[in-house]
């Protein structure tokens, strides 16, 4: 016999906000990488490797390339997805 509970979160401790997607161009910003979270401002760094900031959520390549990066920031919430890591300048990822 198998038992499993099912918890109804939104009526037992009110309604649950969801969580903002946006989308970020690499190739748009500063050549740092540096760019601030959409949603409420906060610095996002590829330099900070602490994730007090950002969580990466998932990491998607296409074949041996880098094509999007999934991020979460730690302060609203928010899902950035990141896009623009091949520039034309780079001679090792083209499409």
């Amino acid at each position: 016999m198998s038992w499993f509970f099912l918890l109804d979160t939104p009526k037992r401790f009110g309604k649950m906000e969801k969580s903002k997607l946006f989308v970020v161009d690499l190739s748009e910003t500063k050549k740092s990488g540096e760019f601030k979270c959409p949603k409420c401002g906060l610095r996002i760094s590829p330099d900070d490797q602490s994730e007090d900031a950002y969580t990466i959520l998932e990491t998607i390549m296409k074949e041996d390339c880098l094509e999007k990066l999934i991020l979460q920031c730690n302060k609203c919430g928010s899902k950035i997805h990141l896009i623009g890591f091949n520039s034309s300048e780079d001679q090792i990822c083209k499409n």
